[in-house]
């Protein structure tokens, strides 16, 4: 007879993760032998703390697919898993499913999604993903092709629901995750979703990289997962990308100028608001893919009434004038006044950015840089900005020289203007939103 130690051994041994003998349910992660078998590209990381988590919080999520119903769902690894099921008291009012599990790869994602995802008819999805099959090892180009089947799937789902694709956040080759190897993944992220409108892509990378391109310890207990204020500030990213989508935010502003101030927007429609005609540009012998587009404009158009443009670039959203994210990663435009304003004056307005957002002001004609300026400069020193918050624009032209501040900050003070000219609006990359923008008459 067979010792009871030995038996048991076999027993532990023939039930092990990936035994082709396992006994297997529905949310077990796969076999060796199964994985051949299964969708994507790469090899599963086997550990204990995966294989054994894997099943049992995916059986916990198929007892919850009535309850998550039209939830907007975060899909990716541990840093998404680390939100926890209550997002950390982010988000409020919004209906959310958290379907991040630690350790999990593109490939992963991509097996899990039918049944974890897709199942719950998602409002919308956040995308996290690829930093684990770059510790294994998994070359760029097959973490975007698991990614790429992802999004097919989504869309096939349905072509109408809302991406957000978080960059791939930096980490550290300690961590066996390099700058170079993610920034190739990054780049070819990008490349995948250019030009399509169903996803919004967050600067993440930007968002949490110290100058040399690496975590920066102020967001990271381990230089790969998120601290606190990592999620913090994670949260505070996507909260104006929620907003636009119509998620947050949604209550009117009930703002009202301050005596002597005009309002340049009513905060309802595009009322006073146009694009003006662009002067021609000069096209480049050789031809850059990667080049911002630059909009041409031939004729006045006015956007009285309208609460966005025709191609949807500049929205009117619940008191916010909206400069949404291109699908193109970057697009050149700007929107400008109806009306021209000769003479002294004060303009005010409040700004909020996303990550890296590049936009401008435009004083008749001259540009004010107007973007997330800790990430895109050029007034990287600023001591009041408010990262992915309100912050208040003032400008005082005075003798056709404009001073500007920011929450105080002197930004300017020697930018000449012509005698008159529209107030107008940029767009380049990331979001940008406006609102109550007014200005006053200095008489003299």
């Amino acid at each position: 007879m067979m010792p009871r130690a030995i038996l048991l051994l076999l027993t532990a041994l023939l039930l092990a993760p990936g035994s082709s003998t396992q006994a297997k349910g529905p949310f077990d992660y796969p076999s060796v032998e199964a994985e051949a078998t299964l969708p994507g590209e790469g090899p599963l990381r086997r550990y204990d703390g995966l294989t054994q988590r894997w099943p049992v919080i995916r059986e916990q999520w198929s007892q919850r697919v009535a309850q998550d119903q039209g939830a907007i769902v975060f899909l990716g690894d541990s840093i998404t898993q680390g939100w926890g099921t209550d997002f950390k008291g982010h988000f409020s009012g919004m209906k959310l499913a958290n379907r991040g599990i630690g350790g999990d790869t593109t490939r992963g994602m991509l097996i899990r999604l039918k049944d974890d995802v897709l199942s719950l008819n998602p409002t919308a999805v956040v995308l996290l993903l690829g930093t684990n099959d770059i510790e294994i090892g998994l070359p760029p180009e097959i973490i975007e092709r698991n990614f790429t089947q992802i999004l097919a799937q989504l869309k096939a789902h349905n072509p109408d629901m809302p991406i957000v694709l978080c960059r791939m956040f930096p980490s550290s080759a300690e961590k066996k995750r390099p700058r170079t190897t993610i920034d190739a993944v990054n780049a070819l992220y990008d490349a995948r979703v250019k030009a399509d409108p169903q996803i919004t892509v967050v600067d993440t990378w930007t968002l949490f990289a110290d100058p040399a391109g690496d975590a920066d310890p102020r967001w990271f207990k381990d230089l790969l997962h998120l601290n606190p204020a990592g999620y913090d500030r994670w949260a505070a990213a996507l909260h104006p990308i929620f907003a636009t989508l119509g998620y947050l935010d949604t209550d009117a502003d009930d703002f009202q100028p301050e005596p002597g101030f005009i309002s340049l927007f009513n905060g309802h429609d595009l009322t006073g608001w146009g694009y003006r005609p662009t002067p021609p540009r000069k096209q480049p012998k050789k031809p850059n893919p990667n080049a911002p587009v630059f909009v041409q404009i031939t004729e006045p158009t006015p956007w009285d009434g309208q609460t966005q443009t025709a191609d949807g670039r500049y929205r009117a959203i619940n008191g916010r004038l909206v400069v949404t994210t291109p699908a193109e990663g970057r697009r050149i435009q700007q929107i400008w006044t109806q009306r021209e304003f000769p003479g002294d004056f004060i303009l005010r307005l409040e700004f909020r950015a996303t990550p890296n957002a590049d936009s401008g002001v435009f004083l008749r004609q001259p540009q004010l840089q107007c973007r997330d300026f800790p990430l895109a400069g050029p007034y990287t020193d600023l001591q009041h900005y408010k990262a992915q918050d309100w912050n208040q624009l003032e400008v005082t032209v005075k003798d056709n020289v404009a001073t500007a501040t920011c929450n105080g900050e002197l930004l300017t003070d020697d930018l000449v203007l012509p005698e008159t000219g529209p107030i107008g609006l940029e767009g380049d990359r990331g979001q940008m939103e406006y609102r109550r923008i007014r200005l006053k008459p200095l008489q003299e």
